[in-house]
């Protein structure tokens, strides 16, 4: 009997496990080109949905909000700069360029011409109403001739 090595392109779920540092940092969010994309929290009530993206730092006049079609895309360049002087005699400056974009499909029920956006304390908050129509409807009593 010989031994026959399985190979796989597939990671397995080994690798995948072992390959995250869980001990450097808690939950960082980080897309495949290494940028950091903001977390997101989305709320339903009966009235409306809410999406919050938490953004330290930045401003609100740093965010692009574009409804195209049923497509909300929420986006930001943000370009700063910092300069650090040693011994009088050399200059160093370092560019700070932080950019992301999260799109999300609204459902049908959403009213797209009343969406509104605040940004306070880190966090940006996009309201986002639903249709008179999809709103739920108190209970009715019929009655019975």
């Amino acid at each position: 009997m010989s031994l026959v090595r399985f190979s796989n392109s597939y990671p397995s779920v080994f690798d995948t496990l072992f390959a995250n540092n869980w001990f450097e940092g808690a939950n960082r969010n980080y897309a495949t080109t290494n940028t950091t994309l903001p977390s997101v929290n989305i709320k339903e009530s009966s009235e409306e949905f809410e999406v919050e993206v938490a953004a330290p730092g930045f401003g609100k006049n740093d965010f692009h909000i574009e409804l195209n079609h049923n497509l909300l895309t929420i986006s930001s360049d943000k370009q700063g700069e910092s300069e650090a002087k040693e011994d009088k005699q050399f200059t160093r400056r370092e560019f700070n360029y932080q950019s992301f974009s999260r799109s999300f499909t609204l459902p049908n029920t959403a009213d797209s011409e009343k969406i509104e956006a605040k940004y306070e304390n880190g966090i940006l908050k996009v309201l986002i109403p639903k249709k008179e129509e999809a709103k739920p409807k108190p209970v009715r009593m019929i009655t019975i001739a």
